[in-house]
């Protein structure tokens, strides 16, 4: 495979995971049911299988690897924070203020995450 084009199915995927993230975050906030719709259930799973697939078939072909380039180990780490604050925000037993709470900090390791696979660097070059 092209390099270039799962690059371009990494980024979309990226696009796509966030934006799903994003919309249950925000229906979750308001107290709607989105879990009656069987897409917002289904669909990150698809996405995110893709968007690690992609990822760990970047790093292979690129031969950057965590815990070996500072910047991915950095998003590996920053990931698994996500990973746990995501599932905090849209768990039904959280009540409304630590969720919000643990929403927020999810979309920050999303910003921190595409800020340092922009610029590669675990600080952003600051």
């Amino acid at each position: 495979m092209d390099y270039g084009l799962v690059k371009y199915l990494h980024v979309a995927c990226v696009v796509l995971s966030i934006a799903l993230f994003l919309l249950r975050g925000g229906l979750q906030l308001q107290s709607q049911a989105w879990r009656e719709w069987r897409v917002l259930r289904v669909a990150p799973h698809y996405v995110d299988t893709v968007l690690l697939g992609s990822a760990l078939w970047l790093a292979w072909r690129s031969a950057q690897y965590p815990f070996v380039a500072p910047w991915l180990t950095a998003k590996v780490l920053a990931l698994l924070l996500y990973i746990v604050l995501g599932h905090l925000a849209l768990t039904r037993s959280a009540r409304p203020g630590p969720r919000l709470l643990a929403f927020v900090a999810a979309v920050l390791c999303v910003l921190y995450i595409v800020g340092v696979a922009l610029t590669r660097s675990p600080t952003w070059h600051f």
